[in-house]
């Protein structure tokens, strides 16, 4: 408001100084004479003054038409002009918003206008490490691969956009399933850019299912450096890739370094429960129980399993049962509560054939969480302490429909594995197997129950009770009795 008044004071009082000197000028006696071709013209001073403003508007006229036809040529030659300049403007905004409107589309879902609108974006703005890109897109949107792909290799001959054009070229192959070529490319991008986390993860992803364990270590180690992984999660990590190399190695015969790297992998992670087993047969092919026993209790007391309990009943093979219960009560006394203490307990107590302290082992496991395992376990019991037939049939028949109890599960896509490995082997993710209780699931039996008993058998005087026995064998002892 105050600007404005300062405006308009400025202007009235430009104007009554104009009008002030004009008036003053004509007041002005005299003037100058001018003869041209024997004409004379007499200029009052007033006259003089406008005379001389005419002659500087002409001359300023006349320059600014020469340089217009100046510019005029220079446009009509191809040199850059003002003119020029000004097309070029105008195709730059039109070439930008072209870019813009093709993003939207992009981010809309429409596949095809996105294209269109990235083809007028380039025929504005000829910038193709912007547009190439949109188009690159836009085709995996309509599903055009091949399109993309083509576009993606147009990206590789600038040294700005190479990067971005190995990235999409490696999405296209794993889409498609080729993993060697997604390999190769993904090595390639992490040469590019050793820091970019995506590609970090894909590449280590990538290695862990090849079975290219010393790579995968390597890209671990520059994801730590680069601070995209904590440090204890690289430690797990790298105990597993470490696990995974000992096995590869022990394969090929070499037991020495195939203990070495497990013994690593166990000092890596003391609770990663493969590691573990295999540093502990590794110490005792050495004749290092010791170790070999401080290596399992520390695991068992982080996650008891039945292959630590198997690995530590190895230490000792010759043992008698009594001599083996004796044993082990060091190994379990930290976790007395957990349902696999008092499984192995229950197991243990069957083999020295102390069936009621089996029973006590067991507690109330089966009335609270009944597992195929502890109900044939049950079934053990009962036909040690001479129960009926039917009996141990019915504790059987439960537990063919009984939950299998903790598994190797997968933490991304919930399928469950027979045995530990590095990688799931149904989705391809790294280190997502976990010894864990898998959901329960809705399936029934096709006929229900009523059939169960005849895939157990039905009572016969003269048979033996050899399929209890079996079982016992079977399910009972072979992780105690190797």
């Amino acid at each position: 408001m105050l600007w404005s008044l300062i405006k308009i004071l400025v202007f009235v009082a430009a104007v009554i100084a104009l009008t002030y000197g004009g008036t003053m000028l004509m007041d002005v006696e005299g003037g100058a004479t001018i003869s041209v071709g024997g004409i004379a013209f007499t200029l009052s001073p007033i006259e003089l003054v406008f005379g001389f403003v005419a002659v500087v508007v002409a001359v300023w006229l006349g320059l600014k038409l020469l340089a217009l036809m100046v510019a005029t040529f220079k446009f009509l030659n191809g040199d850059e002009t003002a003119i020029s300049r000004y097309f070029d403007r105008n195709r730059e905004r039109k070439g930008y918003e072209a870019l813009s409107e093709g993003m939207m589309a992009l981010a809309s879902g429409e596949g095809h206008l996105a294209m269109t609108k990235a083809a007028r974006a380039e025929k504005y703005l000829k910038q193709p490490q912007l547009t190439n890109l949109l188009t690159a897109q836009a085709a995996e949107l309509t599903g055009d691969r091949r399109k993309a792909e083509a576009t993606y290799k147009q990206l590789l001959a600038d040294d700005k956009t190479r990067f971005v054009g190995v990235r999409g070229i490696m999405k296209q192959k794993l889409s498609e399933g080729d993993t060697d070529l997604a390999l190769a490319l993904a090595k390639k991008a992490f040469a590019l850019k050793p820091k970019h986390e995506e590609t970090q993860d894909v590449l280590l992803k990538l290695q862990a299912e090849k079975a290219d364990w010393t790579g995968a270590r390597q890209t671990l180690n520059a994801k730590l450096k680069s601070g995209s992984l904590p440090r204890d999660v690289h430690k797990r990590r790298d105990a597993v890739l470490a696990l995974s190399e000992a096995r590869d190695i022990l394969d090929t015969g070499k037991t020495i370094e195939s203990r070495e790297a497990a013994i690593e992998a166990n000092r890596l992670s003391p609770d990663l429960i493969p590691a573990a087993v295999m540093a502990a047969r590794g110490y005792i092919a050495d004749g290092n129980a010791r170790y070999a026993t401080r290596v399992l209790t520390k695991a068992w007391s982080v996650q008891p399993h039945p292959e630590l309990a198997a690995a530590f009943a190895e230490i000792v093979p010759d043992e008698t049962a009594d001599a083996r219960l004796k044993r082990f009560q060091s190994f379990i006394k930290r976790t007395e509560d957990h349902p696999e203490t008092k499984m192995l307990l229950a197991e243990l107590n069957i083999s020295a054939e102390d069936f009621p302290a089996a029973k006590r082992a067991l507690g109330d496991l089966v009335e609270k969480d009944p597992t195929a395992r502890n109900l044939t376990l049950m079934a053990a019991i009962e036909r040690g302490e001479g129960a009926d037939d039917s009996v141990v049939r019915g504790w059987l028949t439960r537990a063919l429909t009984a939950p299998r109890g903790p598994q190797w599960i997968c933490d991304n896509c919930q399928h469950i594995h027979a045995n530990w490995g590095a990688t799931c082997s149904n989705c391809k993710s790294f280190d997502t197997l976990s010894w864990k209780t898998p959901p329960a699931g809705d399936v029934a039996m096709p006929a229900g129950t009523e059939m169960l008993p005849l895939i157990v058998g039905q009572k016969q005087d003269s048979a033996p009770p050899a399929p209890v026995e079996v079982v016992e064998a079977e399910v009972v002892t072979p992780s105690l009795e190797k």
